[in-house]
């Protein structure tokens, strides 16, 4: 079977709309009902974050829901177990999101079965070198059809462009500033020269725009400069507000695609 994300980057061409929230926040069960809502107002890829107690990249958002999330009793095992039920009702391309330890711990043939039975389509590990995957993973990831896609941020060589180009097999990851996850600024002309930058460099993976993007205008402004964009701390932070789950989730995305 072709890799949902795949198909998704090759059946549309722009203006992908991936939304990452935390397994387990705001309660242990709402990673389908979270799942469901997105899908259901046209989101076109769900990142889901495993709760880590030592995040390196999250800002205060992601952490303070991490924490939440353990607290609720959120593992590796309850998520398989939760994307599983999930995919009796949903197709959406479905990315996990999480940190080499976590996949060390659990066994990395063992994680990557387990998603690829749950049904999920693809990682992103921050700290995974490009070199280790490479060497150690990337035959495991091609025999579980689960796609792996690099970071890439202002201060990466255009040498490791390359290199995190070449390896994605997903989608290409590009930090919009160097910094952590949660800024809510406008996206600067600094910013536009980079993402012009790295358009230059003719790359082969689809590109998505992330850290920093909140509302409609820098998920528009991303989508000039890439395939699309990545919202994560706003959206947690819309998550945690006052109201039923759908309500909140069909508010945001509609002010993010109005």
């Amino acid at each position: 079977m072709k890799n949902r994300i795949i198909n998704l980057f090759d059946s549309k061409g722009g203006d992908v709309l991936n939304v990452y929230f935390t397994a387990g926040h705001p309660e242990l069960n709402d990673t389908a009902k979270i799942i469901t809502a997105l899908d259901s107002q046209g989101v076109d890829l769900v990142e889901i974050g495993m709760p880590y107690s030592d995040p390196m990249a999250d800002g205060e958002t992601i952490q303070n829901s991490s924490q939440k999330a353990l607290k609720n009793g959120m593992t590796l095992s309850l998520l398989m177990e939760q994307i599983t039920t999930l995919r009796k009702s949903s197709d959406i391309p479905i990315i996990i999101m999480g940190y080499y330890n976590q996949m060390m711990q659990y066994g990395e043939e063992r994680f990557l079965q387990e998603a690829s039975e749950a049904g999920v389509d693809g990682l992103i590990i921050p700290d995974l070198p490009m070199d280790v995957y490479a060497k150690q993973y990337k035959n495991l990831f091609e025999k579980y059809n689960i796609t792996m896609s690099f970071l890439i941020t202002p201060e990466t060589s255009d040498h490791r462009i390359r290199m995190a180009d070449e390896l994605s097999t997903g989608f290409l990851y590009v930090v919009s500033k160097s910094s952590i996850t949660g800024s809510s600024s406008t996206i600067s002309d600094r910013q536009k020269a980079y993402f012009n930058h790295i358009n230059s460099l003719d790359l082969k993976t689809p590109r998505l725009i992330g850290f920093g993007i909140h509302d409609k205008a820098t998920y528009d402004t991303a989508c000039e400069y890439a395939q699309g964009a990545i919202i994560g701390s706003a959206f947690i932070r819309a998550l945690e507000a006052e109201g039923g789950l759908e309500e909140k989730i069909g508010k945001f995305i509609g002010r993010v695609r109005s």
